[in-house]
């Protein structure tokens, strides 16, 4: 009953924060976080696509967008989070992303196009709740050896950095990268895949993406 009780507690939480209309700001926490939701809720209701500027989120920041009523974390992943990637592969469900959570064109271990860049929808895939950032490497009470990441306080879940899911939690897949691709070097256009003949589809790119046609 009480697991229950807290589940209903997340979904209202969910239910509230993606019917936010408009607006952008930069909210500053223990981890920085900048957020912003558009379009309209009319639109995001409709699947409309979503561009977002990522020109200001600095590495470690992430940038919340609502894309049809799910919210859509993109996260400026540093080099110290990206390193530890490989090594964790013995702890996770599906380190090589063979569940079907991802375009295939982010079927990598960064789980993205650009190797920094962490683009997926922020909803735990054990009851739909939406798990927090932990961004930091160091140890976490939940996890003495944690590399940052997401973790999930209603029923305990964690996922990486590429929000890959851990073995031995309720969460059986892991997060999901919807389509989505760059349309320059700082704009993520959320919902659609890269036009047909885009180097974006080809897989991660690690560098920066200045003289790439989208």
């Amino acid at each position: 009953m009480a697991d229950e009780n807290i589940n209903k507690g997340r979904r209202r939480f969910l239910t509230a924060s993606t019917a936010v209309i408009g607006g952008a700001g930069l909210i500053i926490t223990a981890i920085p976080f900048v957020e912003t939701w558009l379009p309209s809720a009319r639109a995001q209701a409709a699947g409309a696509p979503v561009l977002a500027d990522v020109s200001k989120v600095e590495p470690g920041q992430r940038l919340r967008v609502g894309w049809n009523k799910q919210p859509v974390d993109i996260v400026n992943r540093t080099p110290d989070q990206l390193k530890w990637l490989d090594s964790l592969d013995s702890r996770l469900r599906d380190p090589d992303s063979k569940e079907p959570q991802q375009p295939k064109y982010c079927q990598n271990k960064y789980r993205a196009i650009r190797a920094e860049w962490l683009v997926f929808i922020d909803i735990c895939t054990h009851l739909g709740c939406v798990p927090d950032y932990y961004g930091e490497v160091k140890p976490e009470p939940f996890d003495p050896k944690w590399k940052g990441g997401y973790y999930c306080p209603c029923h305990h879940s964690r996922y990486d950095i590429s929000a890959r899911v851990f073995q031995g939690v309720p969460a059986p897949l892991n997060m999901v990268v919807m389509p989505y691709h760059w349309v320059d070097d700082t704009h993520v256009l959320v919902g659609v895949d890269p036009p047909k003949g885009s180097p974006q589809l080809k897989g991660a790119l690690t560098g920066s993406l200045k003289g790439v046609a989208a």
